[in-house]
């Protein structure tokens, strides 16, 4: 085939307001012997065709003003160049393409994106075409119906032939494609079961090998100041409790990375969630944790969201929890939980009255194992809104939030 086309010298017009696609296209076919001439637009064609006639007339369909399905009715009225064969460039994605297709009198599609080899191949068939239907009269236009309207065809009986023939090319072409795409994603999801399989045996691994000398290392220190604690002195036990403090924060930090990595992986259970209820619960229990603080929260009734229970409790847990610690240096702390409707969707929010943060710095607020304070003046290990950020994702919601230092921060999300 490549044979053939080498030294055709033929004159091809290619209409397309994309200059890097154009030039493309225009490389392509320089390389097989064709000449090019190249237009941006519809009238930039048309002008260009008062003073040639090229042998073949390749279209964008997407143009601006004069789309490629007009510019073609045009080139099929007029007697002196309705026998230039045109080709459409489409993304061929609407049944009524081909009715457009045939209703300007194009005589091929070529769709988007294609190959080299296709769009030669495609050309040859063309030029061969035209071979064999030169001195042969045309057929007299033809009335469809489709789509709630008629349409008039005045293309011939070859030029529809080729049309539907490029069509069904086309179609058997993108469902190859798709055919090859699922088999390609059949073997990832195979290699991402391996990888969760993988990641569940290595957080067993870190969850028992890990925890296992922690456990040890309380269980000592706390035999030691037991057995041992009269034989040693306040500055021996202040020791040992520090390597028992130590050993139970690592724990916690194990304990936070598991629940971090399994966010990932565990399935989704949709359902109707009270955040309400939920907010409530949280408030509770973080009040007896610490009965001396004085904290007013405000929590509105009623807001229900569509997602996974555990999932949202770990959300919520996260947000009012990151209130209460970051509104610990005021003496009268503030922490609301609420729902707004905007942009025809509730946004959730909690707000608060704390130590705030500075908005420059957001790019690290959800990413894991980054703080925005000192970790001398507040305590944590990074991971909570990380964890947040996850699972929010996950249900296909987002999550933002506005605040400034000393003015404390409100966290907004949404959940679809």
């Amino acid at each position: 085939m490549e044979s053939q086309m080498h030294g055709t010298n033929e004159e091809v017009l290619v209409i397309e307001d994309s200059p890097t696609q154009a030039a493309h296209l225009a490389s392509i076919l320089e390389t097989h012997g064709y000449r090019v001439a190249i237009a941006s637009c519809g009238r930039e064609a048309l002008a260009s065709l008062c003073g040639r006639k090229p042998d073949i007339i390749i279209s964008d369909v997407m143009m601006p003003e004069m789309d490629g399905y007009e510019l073609c009715s045009i080139i099929k009225s007029d007697p002196r160049l309705g026998d230039i064969p045109v080709i459409l460039l489409t993304a061929l994605d609407n049944p009524k393409d081909v009715i457009k297709g045939l209703e300007c009198g194009a005589d091929n599609f070529i769709t988007k994106p294609y190959s080299e080899e296709h769009l030669l191949a495609r050309i040859e068939q063309i030029r061969l075409n035209r071979d064999l239907s030169r001195g042969k009269e045309s057929s007299a236009e033809t009335e469809i119906f489709f789509a709630g309207r008629t349409y008039v065809i005045a293309a011939d009986r070859r030029q529809i032939l080729n049309l539907l023939l490029s069509t069904y090319e086309a179609s058997i072409r993108k469902n190859n494609e798709l055919v090859t795409a699922r088999d390609e994603l059949n073997r990832l999801n195979k290699k991402l079961e391996a990888a969760n399989r993988e990641l569940e045996a290595f957080n067993y691994t870190v969850s028992h090998d890990l925890r296992s000398p922690l456990t040890g290392i309380s269980g000592y220190c706390q035999i030691l100041t037991d057995i041992c604690g009269e034989k040693l002195d306040e500055q021996c036990i202040g020791y040992v409790r520090m390597v028992e403090a130590s050993a139970s924060r690592m724990d916690q930090l194990i304990t936070t990375i598991l629940n971090f990595s399994r966010v990932g992986s565990i399935e989704l259970h949709r359902e109707p969630v009270d955040l309400s209820e939920i907010s409530r619960v949280v408030a509770a229990n973080l009040r007896m944790s610490d009965p001396r603080r004085q904290v007013s929260f405000s929590i509105a009734e009623g807001v229900v969201v569509n997602g996974d229970r555990r999932l949202l409790r770990i959300v919520m847990e996260n947000l009012i929890g990151n209130a209460w610690k970051y509104t610990g240096t005021q003496e009268v702390a503030s922490i609301e939980f609420g729902a707004s409707d905007r942009d025809g969707g509730t946004v959730c929010f909690v707000q608060d009255n704390g130590t705030g943060f500075d908005m420059t710095r957001t790019d690290r607020l959800f990413a894991p194992f980054q703080r925005l304070h000192r970790k001398e003046d507040f305590e944590g290990h990074g991971i909570g809104l990380a964890t947040v950020h996850r699972i929010i994702e996950r249900h296909g919601g987002r999550i933002w939030a506005e605040s400034a230092p000393g003015k404390g921060a409100t966290f907004s999300f949404t959940l679809p």
